[in-house]
């Protein structure tokens, strides 16, 4: 019995147990759910059976920026949030989603997984929020109908980014026309010619069927913004110190779960796409990354923020 676990060995199994809620926009099997599944099974054990989490899948609490605030209000336990959604309120949060900012997915874990990692968690504390770990969420990278090999090939291309200032001053920098669009409406902008191209992962490439009218995928890879798991502080700060620590052992157990189901799927959708024609490149990305300065001293203007920069740039 680990130490944890021993803390609620006496009496737990006569108080009432208590299952919580954890808000995903993400479909039931996808690798995030799973794994705050498996973080609710570690959690039971280790409370002896007291505490469950039962993860509401597809939306069905909310939007991410829905439940972002139903968590700080305490009305939801649990979230999982990208941290590109995140970093409005958690400032800190907007290190992890800079384009380039990781040189690869190496780079990003021992980043991560490390005392920078612990550092953004703790910034969203003083926003009613408790950062608990980091989650795999892939490269993005382009895919188009015409063939991306350089810088040039992007200008006056219209692409398809998330709604974020980033991402359309990072357009910008490139020579792309930034074309801010739902998930849900892409394939559609895709097809009809409305937009020229767009920016993601393997398995939301292949999953919302965009690279059936986007035959072209340009390895980039210009960013790796995680996603991040959070809970209430409101229920973080009505649990015991014993209860705390098995909370966060928990979801830090879940974290290489997910990684192993996320390089699955990622395998998987490649695969798919690539056996249908698509046509994959490799490019210098030095010329991509070196027009991101602006974007950087755009977005990173706090004292602290720059040295926490440097210091992920810094890492081996």
């Amino acid at each position: 019995m680990t130490a944890v676990a021993g803390a609620f060995a006496l009496g737990a199994s006569q108080l009432q147990a208590r299952e919580f809620r954890s808000a995903d926009v993400q479909p039931a099997d996808y690798p995030t759910v799973k794994a705050v599944q498996f973080m609710s099974d570690q959690l039971k054990k280790a409370t002896d059976g007291k505490y469950s989490i039962k993860v509401f899948a597809n939306s069905q609490l909310g939007s991410e920026k829905d439940t972002i605030e139903q968590v700080k209000l305490g009305a939801i336990d649990f979230l999982r949030v990208n941290s590109g959604t995140i970093n409005t309120i958690c400032p800190a949060m907007m290190l992890p989603v800079l384009p380039f900012v990781f040189r690869d997915t190496a780079h990003m874990h021992a980043v991560l997984d490390g005392p920078i990692g612990d550092e953004l968690l703790a910034d969203c504390t003083s926003h009613g929020m408790v950062g608990l770990a980091f989650y795999d969420s892939g490269s993005r990278s382009f895919y188009t109908k015409v063939p991306i090999r350089s810088m040039a090939d992007l200008k006056g291309q219209k692409i398809r980014v998330q709604q974020s200032d980033v991402w359309v001053s990072m357009m910008r920098m490139l020579g792309a026309n930034a074309t801010p669009m739902p998930t849900g409406e892409v394939y559609t902008g895709l097809k009809t010619g409305l937009i020229d191209g767009a920016e993601n992962n393997w398995p939301t490439y292949q999953s919302s069927h965009q690279y059936e009218v986007a035959k072209y995928y340009t390895l980039t890879e210009h960013s790796m913004a995680p996603e991040v798991l959070l809970m209430s502080q409101r229920l973080y700060k009505s649990f015991t110190p014993a209860e705390q620590q098995a909370v966060r052992q928990a979801a830090k157990d879940s974290v290489p779960y997910m990684r192993k189901l996320w390089q699955e799927m990622e395998t998987s959708s490649r695969e798919i796409v690539e056996k249908s024609g698509v046509q994959v490149a490799t490019i210098d990305k030095a010329p991509f990354q070196a027009a991101m300065k602006p974007v950087y001293d755009q977005f990173v203007t706090d004292p602290k923020l720059k040295a926490l920069l440097v210091r992920i740039q810094e890492t081996k």
